[in-house]
């Protein structure tokens, strides 16, 4: 394949349009990186491009050939491979399983599969990826979201594909194993391969693209150069205005303490944590995978309690041992994984925002639905979710529209003291994430306590008032702003010096 082509791809859904007219060319061995906001038709095009869905009107064209792609079968088999944002692996089949799915290799008769070949290929796919530390025969289940993802991107990977569709690969990643994929991207594309990939992460469009597409509101508004650009002028094509403060300025005052922590312990994923947060403070907290602070987190909302240890609300010690303990005492949780623990993805936006709330707006055991839809959608149109469509099944909005839905569905609870953010802006586009920002700031401001937990250093330095460093289950350093750096804290979470994350710095 030497050129792959769209040609006035247009594509609707119940009458509103998701693309509208869209075409462009890319060449073998280009990274073209698309960007833009949630629901400016990312998802769609990939959609269309993976076969998973068909255009209304226009072309697909590869190497000037018109093709109809009918389903993702056809597109893998002409060439063209996807790895989702979701991931798409079987829990209870081996790593080398759910790698080869489809594509065993056959022993000395049709019928058996030649385990060692298949152990042996998995292995060599992901060596290939620079991963030696995955045991091909381990079932997935046991494996990290992470390394999941790791796995899922070695399947695409099988048949060395001549169009690689990347869709947010490195959202659950560390910055190790994000390297890692930067490395094999580059690898493909020297081969030939021709890279799609899609991120709100303008620092890995820089590092990673050649050409940047720019999708706003179903368009196509932009197609350049990367090496021709900035971070202003990609952000106001995919928003339509610069964003001159990504991160709010705001009065820190902190007041009386909210949340503290004496001695939790939950083995063997944290021991021993103490800490506190204050009304009107943002505290970070940061640490590479596993280090146990979303285990933390878990605990203090009760989902999965601590085995010993204090927490005491307001002065009060707290019995916290289930998530509705946890909202009785003023404690609200977004988790980091909104799909799975943070909505229903069958039911509707008004039914999403308002399960926190349904006691609210009930009378004598029965819900008051024209109640509740008035209330929840006030609040869904405060926080500009998009499409509104109030009985759309939330599914089928974007990432960001989805974390909206989320953080409305904590926010209409009255009584709420503490928030809880585990990566609340992952997958979000940068407008959105400037949205969540200036929401978490006016939290602050009016005396809430946050604990906002982001695996993104800038982030982290933007957002906080104090910082907490977590690495192998223990708290290991409190730091106040005036001592806050990338280096530092990278530092005490990695057990380092910050001398040697200059030096690895320095080394690329």
């Amino acid at each position: 394949m030497k050129t792959l082509a769209v040609t006035g791809i247009g594509k609707s859904y119940d009458g509103n349009a998701a693309l509208k007219d869209v075409s462009f060319s890319v060449e073998r061995g280009t990274v073209l990186a698309v960007c833009g906001e949630n629901g400016a038709g990312k998802s769609t095009l990939m959609k269309i491009l993976s076969g998973a869905a068909k255009p209304d009107t226009g072309t697909l064209l590869i190497d000037g050939e018109e093709i109809r792609l009918n389903d993702p079968r056809e597109a893998i088999d002409r060439g063209i491979a996807t790895v989702h944002q979701e991931l798409s692996l079987l829990p209870h089949l081996s790593v080398a399983e759910n790698i080869m799915l489809g594509k065993a290799p056959r022993g000395r008769f049709r019928w058996q599969v030649d385990w060692q070949e298949m152990f042996r290929l998995a292995d060599e796919v992901l060596h290939g990826l620079g991963v030696e530390t995955i045991d091909v025969r381990q079932k997935v289940s046991t494996l990290s979201v992470s390394v999941q993802q790791v796995v899922e991107i070695a399947k695409a990977l099988v048949g060395r594909p001549e169009v690689l569709i990347l869709d947010e690969p490195t959202a659950v990643l560390s910055a190790h194993e994000a390297e890692l994929l930067f490395r094999a991207v580059r690898s493909l594309a020297r081969l030939g391969t021709i890279i799609i990939y899609i991120s709100h992460r303008l620092e890995e469009i820089f590092e990673i693209s050649d050409r940047v597409l720019v999708l706003k509101d179903g368009e196509m508004v932009m197609d350049a150069a990367t090496n021709a650009l900035d971070h202003d002028a990609l952000i106001r094509a995919m928003v339509g205005r610069p964003l001159t403060a990504i991160y709010p300025t705001r009065r820190i005052r902190p007041g009386p303490t909210l949340l503290e922590c004496r001695h939790l312990t939950r083995r063997p994923v944290f021991h021993d944590v103490s800490f506190s947060l204050r009304g009107g403070e943002v505290v970070g907290m940061f640490g590479l995978v596993g280090s146990g602070r979303t285990d933390l987190a878990r605990a203090l909302f009760g989902a999965t309690p601590a085995d010993s240890g204090e927490i005491w609300i307001a002065g009060e010690r707290a019995r916290i041992a289930t998530p509705r303990g946890a909202v009785r005492n003023g404690i609200a949780f977004v988790t980091e994984d909104r799909k799975r623990d943070g909505l229903v993805l069958d039911l509707d936006l008004i039914d999403n925002a308002g399960l926190a709330t349904m006691g609210n707006v009930a009378r004598v055991g029965v819900l008051d639905r024209r109640r509740r839809t008035a209330m929840v959608g006030a609040k869904l149109d405060d926080l500009a979710v998009r499409p509104r469509g109030a009985f759309r099944p939330v599914r089928q909005l974007s990432g960001g529209n989805q974390q909206k839905v989320v953080l409305a569905k904590w926010l209409l609870v009255n009584g709420t003291r503490i928030f809880i953010l585990d990566e609340p802006t992952r997958g979000v586009d940068i407008a959105t994430k400037v949205e969540i920002y200036r929401m978490v700031a006016e939290l602050a401001e009016a005396g809430l306590a946050i604990l906002l937990i982001s695996s993104e250093l800038p982030e982290i330095l933007g957002m906080s008032d104090r910082v907490l460093v977590m690495r192998g289950g223990s708290l290991v350093a409190d730091l106040p702003r005036a001592e806050m750096s990338m280096e530092a804290i990278f530092a005490r979470a990695a057990g380092i010096s910050s001398d040697q994350v200059g030096a690895q710095a320095r080394d690329g």
